[in-house]
């Protein structure tokens, strides 16, 4: 029955995980398909952020389909084993993308894919025929390939946060251990509702105008993905140390996702030459001497790792924790 119960799992999060890339493959293929036919993508034909969910997409595929060979092989290295093939995968075709594609803004202007994602990280793709802008006018700064920095941060956190939740959920089903089930099942929470923001911000970039004044809706957007990017981070720690001492299971989450966000803000100011979105007006809202995190930008980052502290705690309490059962 157990085995039976394990292809099932395993043939489901296949087929899941395969209808919910169907978009980002569809943008690969079809640029890969206007390279071939026109040696360019022409601007308007350019499917927004191939980079890098394409290649998470292809990412995720691969691990989930070597699954059960990994698991079978690895055993209690498989989680390793299968984040480590896809992170190999993400990055061979991320660099692929970004060498061989070029987007054309106009006839005689032809740019990297990588450097055409950069502008349309800080302006809509709607306004470039409508604004008189240049690459310095909006980055506030020249081009620097440090700005892929943030992308590869959300694209490691989906994809071993998304893994995590595939693989301990197949060990259960193969092994009856249900000692994970607790983290687990908040680690699919974090890891679908952060995808989802993810998904969200690619066709709205959070409703920015190209300003750095953002708007009250972009800034509690913006604050909401900060403050779950990094519980996702934190609560893939508490996974494995679900149930161990305090310090383990409840502070070493915490401080990873503080550290993450803070990682986040630092890849935002690569991108911004040096700046930060603001969320208002005032002493909260405004960069602090020598280090342009403003109060309201430290408090999110607090945020991130207060939340995450109090989840770690909570499905520890629920379960009894260990250290506390021992009398440590």
């Amino acid at each position: 029955m157990k085995n039976k119960s394990f292809r099932l799992y395993c043939f489901l999060t296949l087929a899941g995980v395969l209808l919910a890339s169907y978009y980002p493959i569809y943008m690969g293929v079809s640029v890969v398909s206007d390279m071939i036919r026109h040696g360019t993508v022409y601007a308007e034909s350019y499917p927004k952020y191939i980079i890098p969910y394409t290649p998470i997409a292809l990412a995720l595929i691969v691990g989930v389909a070597l699954m059960p060979l990994i698991l079978r092989l690895a055993k209690k290295s498989a989680l390793l084993v299968g984040s480590a093939l896809s992170t190999a995968v993400f990055f061979a075709a991320e660099l692929l993308l970004e060498s061989m594609v070029t987007v054309t803004k106009t006839v005689t202007e032809t740019v990297p894919l990588e450097n055409w994602q950069m502008y349309m990280c800080y302006v809509p793709s709607k306004l470039f025929t409508s604004r008189a802008w240049t690459e310095v006018d909006v980055l506030m700064g020249e081009y620097s390939p440090a700005f892929k920095m943030h992308f590869y941060l959300i694209a490691l956190v989906l994809i071993v946060s998304l893994l995590n939740c595939f693989y301990g959920f197949a060990a259960m089903i193969a092994t009856g251990d249900r000692g994970r089930l607790k983290p687990l099942i908040l680690q699919s929470v974090a890891s679908v509702a952060f995808l989802g923001m993810c998904i969200w911000a690619c066709f709205t970039a959070f409703y920015r105008t190209g300003e750095v004044r953002v708007s009250a809706l972009s800034a509690v957007l913006m604050s909401v993905f900060f403050v779950l990017f990094g519980v996702t981070a934190g609560i893939y720690v508490a996974s494995f140390t679900h149930r161990k001492k305090l310090s383990l299971s409840v502070v070493l989450p915490a401080a990873v996702a503080s550290a993450i966000t803070l990682l986040m803000y630092i890849g935002e100011m690569i991108l911004l030459s040096g700046h930060l979105y603001r969320f208002g007006n005032g002493f909260f809202f405004t960069g602090l001497p020598g280090i342009v995190l403003a109060p309201a930008d430290l408090v999110i980052i607090l945020l991130s790792g207060a939340v995450t502290a109090a989840l770690a705690r909570a499905i520890n309490k629920s379960a009894g924790n260990v250290s506390e059962q021992k009398g440590e």
